[in-house]
């Protein structure tokens, strides 16, 4: 379940967020003072940033800046200073993307999970093994085959993606619930099997 941070004064919107990204099977935390954004990101391993430029204490803008000298997660600004200079200069500071308030939540949800989805594919291209190996089962992500045995195996695209996920933590036990997020990137539906 991807872990978000919200940093915006609106202590209402941040309420009606979290429970609209609870339903989107994403876990979303909130702070209301620019001050305690980079406390939060040090404290908690944070999947994406959602930012406002105008908060109490430090600046949006301000915390970007902080935020970009030492660490690498997706922020999304989500601001009602929706200028094209204000776009510019969030996106020039290091925002993945910029979306001017008021936006739907359906529209937000949607950024989110394409942020989320380029980000996924950039650490996979740069931290895993180009071959998952477990005794003699093999899965080659680039190519999206699977051997067992020396035998090639057919597997429909859910299929391997479960596999890739069990494979990339072999031996730990992996709750289903997780598993549906990480390997199909949705949430557990009652008849799912």
């Amino acid at each position: 379940m991807p872990r978000l941070l919200i940093a915006d004064d609106d202590v209402e919107l941040c309420s009606l967020l979290r429970q609209y990204f609870d339903m989107e099977g994403m876990h979303l935390e909130a702070v209301h003072d620019g001050n305690a954004v980079v406390p939060a990101l040090e404290k908690t391993a944070f999947d994406l940033l959602i930012l406002d430029i105008m908060l109490p204490g430090q600046q949006g803008l301000d915390v970007l800046r902080q935020v970009r000298r030492t660490n690498t997660i997706p922020v999304l600004m989500l601001t009602a200073r929706g200028e094209e200079l204000d776009r510019i200069i969030g996106l020039e500071l290091g925002a993945d993307d910029y979306l001017p308030k008021p936006s739907s939540p359906r529209e937000l949800v949607a950024r989110v999970r394409s942020i989320l989805r380029r980000s996924q594919i950039t650490r996979e291209d740069s931290a895993s093994p180009s071959t998952l190996r477990v005794a003699d089962l093999e899965l080659h992500p680039s190519t999206r085959q699977v051997v067992c045995g020396g035998q090639k195996v057919v597997l429909t695209g859910a299929e391997f993606s479960v596999l890739q996920e069990l494979l990339r933590t072999p031996g730990q036990i992996i709750d289903k619930g997780d598993l549906f997020q990480r390997a199909l990137g949705r949430r557990l539906a009652a008849f799912d099997r």
